[in-house]
């Protein structure tokens, strides 16, 4: 009840968070302070609440309405020590969750600034620690509809010396472009409040580069995006297109397998050697629908007829459907992705057997059996000497080289040998194609691919792993051939970033790629185009003494809007009734200083 109670009840909560940092245990429920309100901690990976609009530290505390259930009133009631299950928790991230009123998130950033002052000795608070910041979620309803207040400590040592106090408001969406703030209104006010006569300014504007570069929207509903951050000094407008003097990063996510894509037709050669090797793992093979064309086994042994008229050791058969077929998958390309994208011209034996058998034409166990009967009884009775790739080591090319001396080992064509014997010789087809389409000759890829993206090393299903990646980084570059005009000279950074990246870390579709360029490059994608975000920073004094006032437009809301009175919130999504003109909602994030020495 009393003030001093509150401060030392609070103290204990944070007191008891700080002895628990480094702990990996994560209590599945918040800590309940006061009854109404919940205290959770973000920290270390997880995504934090207000990333938007704050770039501070990874840890802090979330404060917002607690909720209730029966559930979570039968678990209070169980528990014996409520700061032990709730030192490090996730806030609920729902649109759902519940906001607390400014008055009451007031309250506790008092509370909160009690706590880390050093001078405040008559309330018994001791052994003090430098804590994280502390957010407290609000609902809105007051005039400048404040969405999130916080506290930061600022220290010197390991003492705090005082306290950055955050004010976040938000409104919107609108498009009515008279309510957006003048920029030199916004600097008045901050010199004003701050008691400062010199300001700064420093712009933000991010642009999606993916739809403006794309026809008819050929990327739409997919996990990819592409687009590009650029940040400038010395602001002179609100909503000013940045200068070509920006630093800018270009921001890469992309999913594979998208049917438009120039390079579709080695996303489905990948998920056939994905598909063996899953069967591999669990002598459970997906084969496709048989084709209604032509079978596996007649395209073999047309294969294998051919090969028998000519003994030429060096010859190699022009694979014509192959080609025909990836001529038309790139049709509608750029010149310069078709000269990447043709197929290689150097296929051996096993690479053009591969191509017969693949995906569309092998629809049966049986049929892969009988496919490579055929080809070993060639070999064994020498109809034919086919030729190979120097260094090929898949079981395949073993006994084509065993034939040429005139002795094969017996091969008993049983159990998971026929699926191996397919997938190693897909394995070395592929790996060979990416590594022409990055180094443009195979024998003379790079030690990075050899080491690591090429190796035959590891076992098959690491492999296969391996060229996934691979793919994954072939999209992008064509991504940004196609979409972006991208030359050698931007690719071969971007491709240095993806490797170091992959030689590290597993397919992850999700990761963001980033990379620094020229805003001149993308320009022409943006400069008649609406940002998504845009904000101007505007702040004075410097080390700690530095404030910031923040001003932003987006075109998605930065916050959750909680369940309370959120009548501030979402207010004029039209203009005089008309629905034209880009919808931004406006972010204001104000910035005052507790000095406590």
């Amino acid at each position: 009840g009393t003030l001093r109670g509150k401060v030392v009840y609070l103290n204990v909560f944070f007191s008891f968070r700080i002895r628990e940092e480094g702990k990996d245990r994560i209590p599945e429920h918040p800590y309940v302070y006061e009854a109404d309100v919940e205290i959770s901690f973000v920290g270390g990976s997880c995504k934090s609440p207000v990333e938007k609009f704050w770039n501070g530290s990874s840890a802090m505390y979330i404060l917002q309405k607690a909720t209730h259930n029966e559930e979570s009133d039968s678990m209070e009631e169980s528990r014996t020590d409520d700061a032990v299950y709730a030192s490090e928790v996730l806030p609920k991230e729902s649109p759902g969750a519940l906001a607390l009123s400014v008055a009451r998130a007031k309250q506790l950033i008092s509370l909160y600034t009690m706590v880390q002052n050093p001078n405040v000795t008559q309330l018994g608070v001791s052994d003090q620690a430098v804590l994280p910041p502390l957010w407290a979620r609000c609902d809105g309803s007051d005039p400048q509809h404040t969405c999130w207040m916080g506290a930061e400590p600022l220290k010197a040592g390991n003492k705090v010396t005082g306290l950055n106090i955050y004010t976040v408001s938000c409104d919107g969406p609108t498009a009515d472009k008279t309510r957006f703030a003048n920029l030199e209104e916004l600097k008045m006010e901050h010199k004003i409040r701050h008691h400062s006569s010199v300001v700064t300014t420093k712009g933000f504007a991010q642009y999606e580069l993916i739809a403006a570069a794309a026809i008819e929207d050929t990327i739409a509903e997919s996990g990819s995006n592409i687009c590009v951050d650029i940040t400038w000094n010395g602001v002179e407008k609100i909503l000013e297109t940045p200068p070509l003097i920006s630093a800018a990063t270009l921001n890469i996510a992309l999913e594979s397998g998208d049917p438009r894509s120039p390079v579709f037709h080695l996303y489905r050669e990948l998920q056939f050697l994905l598909a063996l090797a899953e069967g591999l793992k669990t002598t459970v093979t997906e084969w496709p629908e048989p084709s209604e064309s032509e079978s596996a086994l007649k395209l073999v042994q047309e294969f294998l007829t051919d090969l028998k008229k000519k003994l030429d050791g060096d010859y190699i058969i022009e694979n014509k459907n192959e080609t025909e077929k990836i001529k038309c998958d790139t049709a509608a390309v750029d010149s310069c992705i078709k000269s990447i994208f043709g197929e290689r011209g150097d296929l051996d034996f096993t690479e053009q057997l591969w191509c017969k058998m693949k995906s569309k034409c092998v629809s049966s166990y049986q049929e892969l059996i009988d496919c490579f009967t055929l080809v070993i009884r060639s070999l064994q009775r020498g109809e034919i000497q086919p030729w190979i790739h120097q260094g090929s080591s898949s079981f395949l090319s073993q006994l084509i080289q065993q034939s040429y001396h005139g002795k094969m080992e017996d091969v008993s064509l049983s159990d998971i040998t026929p699926i191996q014997m397919l997938l190693e010789i897909g394995l070395e087809k592929i790996k060979k194609d990416y590594v022409s389409f990055f180094i443009g000759k195979p024998d003379t890829c790079s030690l990075l691919f050899q080491d690591y993206f090429i190796s035959t090393s590891v076992d098959l299903q690491e492999q296969v792993h391996r060229v996934q990646k691979l793919h994954h980084m072939l999209e992008i570059m064509v991504s940004c051939t196609g979409l972006l005009q991208f030359r050698h000279e931007n690719l071969f950074p971007l491709t240095q970033i993806c490797m170091k990246y992959y030689k590290e870390n597993p397919l992850n579709e999700k990761h963001v790629f980033q990379l620094p360029i020229r805003p001149a490059l993308v320009k022409k994608f943006y400069q008649n185009d609406n940002p998504e975000v845009w904000k101007v920073e505007i702040s004075s004094g410097h080390g700690q003494k530095e404030v910031k006032t923040t001003w932003q437009v987006s075109t998605s809301a930065p916050v959750e809007l909680g369940t309370s009175n959120n009548s501030g919130f979402l207010s004029d999504s039209t203009v005089n009734g008309s629905s034209e003109g880009r919808l931004y909602f406006i972010t204001m994030t104000q910035c005052s200083q507790v000095q406590f020495t």
